[in-house]
């Protein structure tokens, strides 16, 4: 029996020759049932997704960047349908990370063709992710790197934001990994990671892997552009934990207190500030499409 596939789209983004060739590629499948979503955010796509599992899709195609991919996971997490990720979105480290490539028909050949494998996710605040999370100047970083400015400059764009931040204050912070005091004092940014790269291609946890049932933990008190660029030059030439402005480890459960109210983000999606972070590791919670 022709199983039954589901597309869950960002319309706003492209890949290829588009929607369209899409549904080209998935006609020539040996397809049952094709269930066709359209949405005009990331935020409105786990209603859709959550449909789709519910009318027995057995592969969820995923197309846009890593905020998409960031909203389906939370909705497909622990229920071993298959995401193929298509990437079609200004950020797409996900993908790229697993050899996914910017390529609509060889991605979707691997969505039909690939292998299965399950991977890891991190959830923070009751909320899963795929690629990082993060309080303080990352998250502002990425909340500034407007939608314009991305699609425009790409990497460009969450630089320019950066560097109209390195100059934020630091923020008291008391983070506790696996109920251990493992940090109190001031700081400038906190970093939860699945994978190593983060916004803007940088790698910040140089040992990450999706598929070991850990969280990566890391924290700096860089402040103003002299620090960070010390900071962001390790990153780029060494390893991250060798700077003495970072703090690097590996967890299964990590909360977090800070002294004001700090935006935080998911995957590249900011959030609103909060005070408190309560996170965690989700061993094996998505099952991926990969080469």
């Amino acid at each position: 029996m022709s199983p039954t596939v589901a597309v869950v789209a960002h319309r706003k983004k492209k890949l290829g020759a588009g929607l369209d060739r899409l549904r080209v590629l998935i006609a020539d499948q040996d397809v049952g049932d094709l269930l066709w979503y359209e949405v005009p955010k990331s935020k409105k796509a786990p209603k859709k997704v959550r449909d789709a599992l519910g009318r027995g899709a057995e592969t969820v195609f995923v197309w846009g960047g890593d905020g998409m991919v960031q909203r389906c996971s939370d909705a497909m997490a622990g229920s071993g349908v298959p995401m193929a990720i298509l990437p079609a979105g200004t950020a797409n480290l996900f993908a790229a990370g697993l050899g996914i490539p910017a390529d609509l028909d060889e991605a979707v050949r691997i969505g039909f063709h690939g292998r299965r494998v399950k991977l890891d996710l991190g959830v923070l605040n009751g909320e899963h992710f795929a690629v990082m999370a993060g309080a303080g100047f990352e998250a502002e970083m990425v909340a500034d790197a407007d939608r314009r400015a991305k699609d425009r400059l790409g990497k460009l764009g969450y630089v320019k934001a950066a560097v109209r931040h390195v100059g934020g204050p630091l923020v008291q912070m008391k983070i506790k990994v696996d109920g251990a005091i493992w940090f109190d004092g001031p700081a400038s940014c906190l970093l939860l990671g699945n994978v190593g790269t983060i916004a803007g291609g940088i790698e910040a946890f140089d040992d990450a892997r999706p598929d070991d049932g850990w969280l990566e933990v890391g924290l700096s008190t860089a402040q103003g552009p002299i620090q960070w660029a010390r900071v962001l030059g390790r990153m780029a030439t060494g390893r991250t934990e060798d700077s003495p402005f970072v703090r690097v480890t590996r967890a299964r459960k990590v909360s977090a207190r800070f002294g004001a109210p700090l935006r935080y983000e998911l995957d590249g999606g900011d959030r609103v500030p909060t005070r408190r972070l309560k996170a965690k590791a989700a061993p094996g919670a998505l099952t991926v499409c990969v080469p």
